[in-house]
């Protein structure tokens, strides 16, 4: 320690030697003719500025300071800007020694006025940054480029489009502004960051000169509102594609739930050569975990450990291919990512609990959070989302609640909203309707949808109509365009046969306009190709054979002890139209065509957008068992995990 300070020490001697020396230099100009002191000064000026540049801390700028005056300089603005510049990287406070710099100068001229709002707007103080500029403007001062950027950027920290506006009107009164380049980039950035794109556009499109961060500000706005289509035709537009560029138009896609999008547009970086960094992976990864495709996840996976960027020496790529692997349904290949990491902090643990977690892997889970405190990584909001989804999806009811209790006693960490819906769900799945619904109306701040929500799905495991209809009266008022609430509470009552309720609901559904989305399942196949199923829908172009292997499945399935679960049907109809219509759910026909195209011994690998009913379940598990294969589905709650005729949820989902 000792040595290290004198090392330290030493270094600052040398520095302020340097700067001494420098300084010592410059005193020994000597007195010449009136022409060649102008030339001198000038290389007094330039030598200072350079000096002030390579200034390390605050004592060695004020040497430099009380040197300038000693010289005369004391009124040079050129020198005095970049000193108070130098003074706002250093992190000194605008008043009062910038502002005392500033008020000695009898004559400020635009850039040492820059110099001090532009001090002003980094440190935050976005008013007092307005307010200069207005004065600079009543004593006859008139800006510069700098000035407006500088302006515009306080603007946009303080996201003040108003202010915004008047300077922008500024720009084009006094003329000539409106056309440079880096004063338009800035204005585009602050009307996109205030939430007007629109606005920024039209700056866009007046623009005589345009770079790439011209582009690239509105790409990622238009990305960030969801609108792809803009942000679409505004790349292909770009003469010139860099990798910021790229990447956001990549995770713009990943972010918008378009995975397929962000894959093909990733596929065409790498066929151009554009650079890959962290971030560009991270939002292809997203994409991947979104679509679960896993041969995509091995292939992003590669180029990750070909840029140097591969999870035993990056943490954050690390953390998002465990993530990634999880969610296309590859738990081991999780696993391996976690072990092989030299780093890990609390995202890759977290990553890995919920991942055991929603494969109902709850043994592990805990295992691994008890082997994670025994590190130095605390866990964190996230880590308990993930050790109680565990207990939930595993029915460990009083392991979750001494979880619960912990999170603030020993760990100082108050529960979220998002953490009483885990311990509502816990509760509600195990049958303990009336503690969770306790636990809801004692909780100490704001329910939102997601506590409801869970207690209302535990109504329909459990069947209990009359709560459902309260639980869902606090739904219809948070989430009042959340279709999937009226759907739920809908099926409730059809299982309950109260078809009365199940026709008001419906009536409400098509008094807000809101209808039911499509029951969706895809797999990839084993050359990479991702094929969609959509309930009811036979448009593939193998639908007759799916449809007559389906056929001939369910036989050999009756044959073995299947029987149609009817209540999976929540319309009242006939039992020949409801097995008419359980046949046409979208899992089976994945299933079926994974059958037809999957290689023995292989893994059949499905998502869907929606949870899965009781039937496909059983037709799976059946399958799973009659066929020889291991079948995974993913659907919007879990992981299910099918093998001879067994589920890893062990029928608790």
């Amino acid at each position: 320690m000792v040595a290290v300070s004198r090392h330290l020490s030493r270094n600052r001697f040398l520095a302020s030697s340097r700067c001494y020396h420098s300084l010592q230099q410059i005193q020994q100009l000597t007195f010449l003719p009136f022409s060649e002191q102008q030339r001198q000064k000038k290389l007094l000026e330039s030598r200072l500025v350079s000096l002030l540049h390579s200034c390390n801390d605050v004592n060695q700028i004020r040497q430099v300071h009380a040197h300038l005056i000693r010289k005369g300089l004391d009124q040079c603005s050129f020198v005095l800007a970049k000193l108070i510049r130098m003074l706002t990287k250093f992190n000194v406070s605008m008043d009062p020694y910038p502002r005392l710099i500033f008020y000695q100068v009898q004559h400020p001229n635009p850039f040492l006025w820059t110099a001090l709002i532009r001090g002003y707007s980094l440190h935050g103080l976005f008013s007092e940054s307005i307010v200069l500029y207005k004065c600079m403007r009543r004593e006859g001062t008139g800006p510069v480029s700098f000035t407006f950027s500088a302006l515009f950027k306080a603007c946009t920290a303080a996201l003040d489009v108003n202010s915004g506006r008047q300077i922008h009107c500024q720009t084009i009164s006094i003329g000539g502004f409106e056309s440079n380049l880096y004063v338009s980039n800035t204005l585009i950035d602050m009307y996109v960051k205030c939430g007007y794109p629109e606005c920024g556009h039209r700056v866009f499109d007046e623009m005589p000169v345009r770079d790439v961060i011209s582009w690239t500000s509105l790409i990622v706005a238009y990305a960030k509102n969801g609108d792809m289509e803009a942000a679409a035709e505004l790349f292909d537009g770009l003469p010139e594609k860099d990798m910021v560029a790229w990447t956001a138009m990549v995770t713009g896609y990943a972010q918008n739930g378009r995975p397929k999008e962000a894959l093909r547009l990733f596929e065409r970086m790498q066929d151009v050569g554009a650079e890959t960094d962290e971030v560009t992976l991270v939002g292809v990864i997203s994409a991947c975990a979104q679509l679960g495709a896993l041969k995509y996840a091995s292939w992003v996976r590669d180029i990750a450990e070909q840029a140097g960027l591969g999870p035993p020496w990056n943490v954050v790529i690390g953390s998002a291919l465990i993530d990634m692997y999880c969610k296309c349904g590859s738990v081991v290949d999780a696993y391996q990512v976690f072990e092989g990491m030299t780093e890990r902090n609390v995202f890759s643990y977290s990553a890995m609990i919920l991942g055991f977690a929603v494969h109902g892997q709850a043994v592990s889970a805990m295992k691994l959070f008890s082997d994670m405190a025994e590190t130095e990584t605390r866990p964190n909001r996230v880590t308990f989302i993930g050790v109680l989804t565990a207990c939930s999806h595993a029915g460990m009811v009083e392991q979750g609640r001494c979880l619960f209790s912990s999170m603030k006693e020993v760990y100082g960490i108050e529960p979220s909203a998002d953490h009483y819906t885990c311990m509502v769900d816990i509760l509600g799945r195990a049958g303990h309707l009336e503690e969770a619904h306790n636990l809801i109306k004692s909780m100490p701040i704001e329910r939102h949808g997601g506590v409801w929500g869970a207690l209302l799905g535990a109504c329909r495991i459990h069947k209990n109509p009359d709560l459902a209809e309260i639980v869902a009266s606090h739904l219809f008022e948070l989430e009042p365009d959340a279709i999937g609430n009226y759907v739920l509470l809908s099926n409730i009552n059809a299982s309950a046969g109260r078809w009365d309720d199940v026709s008001r609901v419906r009536k409400l559904m098509r008094m807000r306009g809101l209808r039911k989305n499509p029951g969706c399942s895809w797999m990839e196949t084993e050359d990479g190709v991702i094929h969609e199923f959509f309930a009811g829908d036979m448009t593939h172009p193998k639908s007759t054979e799916i449809k007559q292997a389906l056929e001939d499945l369910l036989e050999r399935l009756k044959l073995d002890g299947y029987k149609p679960n009817l209540s999976s049907v929540v319309y009242d109809v006939s039992d020949e139209e409801k097995e008419r219509l359980l046949m046409s759910h979208s899992e089976k026909l994945a299933l079926v065509f994974g059958l037809m195209t999957t290689s023995p011994g292989s893994t059949i690998r499905i998502m869907k957008n929606l949870r899965m009913c009781e039937d496909c379940h059983s037709v799976i598990c059946g399958a799973s068992r009659i066929m020889s294969m291991e079948i995974i589905v993913r659907d919007n709650m879990r992981f299910h995990h099918f093998h001879d005729g067994l589920c890893s949820c062990g029928n608790f989902w």
